[in-house]
């Protein structure tokens, strides 16, 4: 049974969504993040891109947000393409057949001929900033409801396969087709599938009422502008996750209950009494663990119950996992295999955990540990998408094991990673993960010592700060290589140490 855990301060509310006490997501939502995904705004084209089909929207943000044609709808390019449409909860789901004429094929597409430089535009942000990359723009909208995501201008309908009954999936279908208004879309969510057809549409009715709104703020915004953004984080989580399978809804201060309470007797009254204020010691998190969780999420190195481990390394163009057995041996021999494949069918349960729990979307490369047997690579292949199907809600896409034992796999990306929310980039070795010996920087320091001298940048008397450990390094192994730079430069060198934390810095000036 899931929990979710709602731990709220004055300067911070976080969301942790637990499954029999083993932490599955966290969310950070501070006083100061500006969320931007799932946002609409009234932006500016400043620059169209031809080769690549682009445009760059101001948003009034930092960075230009970008719009790809493949994100431009039907309606605004005044011809029809096919799109990849993604449940907001990242569901998979099958598609009815389009509810007008077929598409145009997207290759007969100008970007140039949809859009101008110094127009304004109505655009979501289907992706948060990342990187060096401007937030990813489109004109493909959804709202997201609790049993809906409606698709205002794009007119097709699609059901979460989670939804395992014939009749209830065509009773929900022909539900929508009598009462979208012409020209929208929508998809059904799993949780439509215990709704009435009294809280499916009013939920429909809230969607298009708030999409009425926005283009009615749309039409009124002077200039760039935010026209709309969705409900905060919290509740947000609550929306896309409540199900007959959470247990309890713990919040730890009496703002964030009554503000959950009042949400779900308003869209899900059913649920009104999961939702529990916990008071008392130790704090919330403590109590369940999710401090440590979180801290261990960060690490690269994830331990398995049975002896092996993974290890976890990202880049910004893809994600690596590496399968180890570790101190797991089995019994040997013949059984080699299946501890082999034991230990990768436990790796996969872990690894569609990480991947929900960091947030680690895009390409991601799995190298389990190799296994002879074409069955055994088969059975974990089915077993890792069979879990990712029923345990994660945003969309990928797996290839089979390779012979060299490897998973291609990429996963939707939804905001930032778990570890660009709590860290930073390490001030000494830049985000490399390690840094120079204290030999090799002791050396360099020297070199630039000399040339400085040699260029008569410094002569007489000087004195070098150095690091402490550089300062050791110096006095008891390189003294005599001071000793030649005196006689070399007929100067006086004192070594003194910088209050630095930083291996490579130091400084050089003559005594006064």
């Amino acid at each position: 049974m899931k929990k979710f855990l709602i731990n709220d301060s004055l300067w911070e509310t976080r969301i942790a969504i637990t499954r029999d006490g083993q932490l599955q997501n966290v969310y950070f939502d501070t006083h100061t993040t500006n969320r931007l995904e799932r946002s609409y705004f009234k932006g500016l084209v400043t620059k169209i891109l031809p080769g690549i089909q682009t445009a760059f929207v101001d948003i009034g943000q930092e960075r230009s947000g970008f719009l790809h044609i493949s994100e431009i709808d039907r309606e605004l390019a005044s011809s029809r393409m096919t799109t990849s449409y993604e449940e907001e909860e990242g569901e998979e789901f099958e598609e009815d057949e389009e509810r007008s004429k077929p598409q145009v094929p997207r290759r007969d597409l100008d970007i140039n001929k949809i859009l101008k430089e110094g127009e304004f535009v109505l655009v979501e942000v289907s992706k948060e900033p990342i990187y060096e990359k401007g937030a990813k723009l489109s004109t493909c909208f959804t709202l997201p409801g609790r049993y809906l995501v409606l698709m205002p201008n794009i007119p097709r309908i699609g059901i979460s396969k989670k939804i395992g009954s014939y009749e209830e999936r065509t009773r929900l279908r022909e539900l929508l087709k009598a009462n979208l208004p012409e020209g929208m879309g929508a998809i059904i969510r799993t949780t439509a599938g215990a709704g009435s057809e009294r809280e499916v549409l009013r939920d429909l009715k809230y969607l298009v009422n708030q999409w009425n709104e926005i283009q009615k703020r749309y039409q009124g915004a002077a200039g760039v502008e935010k026209v709309y953004e969705d409900i905060d984080l919290t509740l947000q989580i609550i929306r896309d996750n409540l199900d007959h399978d959470v247990e309890a809804i713990l919040c730890d201060s009496k703002r964030s209950e009554g503000h959950i309470l009042k949400f779900i007797k308003e869209n899900a009254p059913e649920h009104s009494h999961k939702v529990q204020l916990y008071e008392g010691h130790p704090a919330l998190f403590d109590k369940y663990d999710i401090e440590k969780q979180v801290e261990q999420a960060l690490q690269s190195r994830v331990a398995l119950k049975s002896g092996g481990s993974i290890i976890v390394e990202t880049t910004e163009a893809m994600t690596v996992i590496d399968v180890n057995t570790s101190r797991y041996t089995g019994s040997g021999g013949s059984g080699m295999e299946e501890t082999i494949l034991k230990t990768n069918l436990e790796a996969a349960d872990e690894i569609v955990r990480q991947l929900r729990l960091r947030n680690i979307g895009g390409l991601i490369v799995i190298d389990f540990i190799d296994m002879a047997s074409n069955n055994n690579r088969q059975k974990l292949f089915r077993h890792l998408e069979k879990t990712l199907r029923e345990r994660d809600k945003f969309q990928s896409v797996v290839l089979r094991v390779s012979e060299f034992g490897l998973v291609q796999m990429t996963r939707k990306r939804s905001g930032k990673t778990l570890i660009q929310q709590l860290t930073a980039t390490c001030l000494c070795c830049g985000g490399m993960g390690f840094v120079k010996s204290v030999q090799s920087e002791a050396h360099s320091i020297l070199r630039k010592v000399r040339e400085e001298l040699s260029a008569g940048k410094l002569s007489g008397n000087i004195t070098v700060a150095v690091h402490e450990q550089i300062f050791g390094y110096l006095i008891n192994t390189e003294y005599n290589a001071i000793l030649s730079l005196e006689k070399e430069f007929r100067s006086k060198i004192t070594l003194a140490i910088h209050d630095t934390t930083r291996l490579n810095v130091f400084t050089a000036k003559a005594a006064k």
